[in-house]
């Protein structure tokens, strides 16, 4: 993976979206903001679909906040090739990438604070996947 991230949100998680995108920025990520540019009501699968694409078309991770992370995850999870997780702990962002290998996080603005949101965005970025068995169960995500 490369040092680019997507981030994206809807209204609700405007705020956690901006914060994380100043802190990954810092980081020395780049961080591709593709919106919404305002806390204005907006439709959430709309940002989850652009930052989806990006994640398929460019091979970078994703970040998704809305306000529970919920509806986040199941709009970015209908996309074919995209592992999205709902994490709220570090053991989550830790083991989604080493045993999941998931390539979009979804984080609730409304439940998870801004200090515990940073910290799961660069353990998510930051740890490999272990592949091996874990590889063979990923395949089977999308055996027909």
């Amino acid at each position: 993976m490369t040092k680019t991230v997507c981030i994206g949100s809807d209204h609700a998680g405007f705020a956690l979206k901006e914060v994380l995108t100043s802190y990954l920025s810092g980081l020395g990520y780049t961080v591709e903001d593709l919106g919404p540019a305002a806390a204005t009501s907006c439709d959430y699968p709309v940002f989850a679909q652009k930052v989806c694409e990006k994640v398929l078309n460019d091979n970078i991770f994703g970040i998704l906040v809305c306000g529970t992370g919920i509806g986040m995850s199941m709009a970015a999870n209908r996309h074919e090739g995209i592992r999205a997780a709902l994490c709220t702990n570090e053991f989550h962002a830790r083991a989604t990438r080493q045993h999941n290998n998931a390539n979009v996080l979804c984080l609730g603005e409304r439940v998870t604070g801004p200090g515990v949101a940073m910290e799961l965005a660069r353990i998510f970025i930051e740890t490999p996947f272990e592949g091996g068995r874990h590889q063979r169960r990923i395949d089977l995500f999308d055996a027909k």
